[in-house]
């Protein structure tokens, strides 16, 4: 699987065919979230599925063990390739998560948003650090039997060092020189790479450039580029 999948974070289905098929040939897949599941639904996740790429289906599902199980279920048809649950919902939400899931769709817990910094986890009741968080719930997956988790790019290498087998999803990448927006924790695609990360989930600096399937052939370059120095040295 190539690394790299594209977040289509819009609610625009032409444009969000237009970016699947623009970075079809480059990507490892796309990622489908809330936006655009609100606005189309399984029908809009059908329409992208049928370009040939493998979806991401990142709904972040958080709610008793009961509902998130049904969810899932209702979800299971559409099979995405990664289907995304809060991993503060606990092992038991987790466990009903995944025996509802698609035999074939792997389920990855989030663990802190990107967009979070510890004074975020201040404010909401949180005192331990946004490593010690990443950790902690990233303990709590492992025993539940999901397949992995999704963390940023700061703690990818922590968490594969504790968990060598998980499927690591790392969002929130850009490429060096790129605007960071609303991320708070932000490593290069390179770097989350080396530290062991699976998938590489980077929208913006794609799908916002006038030409997503230059940037993405950019991008793809420089891992390229990295992996081979690292065998060189």
């Amino acid at each position: 699987m190539k690394p790299i999948f594209v977040a289509i974070d819009t609610p625009d289905l032409d444009r969000a065919v237009a970016i699947a098929e623009a970075v079809r040939n480059e990507a490892g897949g796309v990622k489908l979230g809330l936006e655009f599941f609100s606005a189309h639904g399984p029908a809009g996740v059908a329409r992208i599925a049928q370009l040939g790429l493998p979806i991401f289906l990142d709904l972040k599902l958080h709610d008793i063990p009961n509902t998130v199980g049904k969810a899932v279920a209702a979800l299971a048809p559409i099979a995405p390739a990664i289907l995304t649950v809060h991993a503060s919902g606990g092992k038991d939400m987790l466990k009903a998560a995944k025996a509802a899931a698609s035999p074939g769709t792997k389920v990855v817990a989030v663990t802190l948003l990107t967009s979070l910094d510890a004074g975020d986890l201040q404010d909401i009741g949180v005192a331990a650090s946004s490593a010690d968080q990443v950790a902690r719930l990233a303990d709590l997956a492992r025993g539940s039997g999901v397949d992995g988790i999704v963390c940023s790019g700061a703690e990818v290498a922590a968490a594969t060092q504790e968990w060598p087998e998980a499927f690591v999803v790392v969002p929130g990448l850009r490429p060096a020189g790129s605007d960071v927006g609303d991320q708070k924790r932000v490593v290069t695609p390179a770097q989350a790479l080396n530290d062991g990360a699976s998938v590489l989930v980077i929208g913006r600096p794609i799908t916002g450039a006038s030409d997503p399937a230059a940037a993405i052939r950019d991008i793809a370059v420089t891992l390229k580029n990295n992996e081979e120095a690292s065998i060189q040295a």
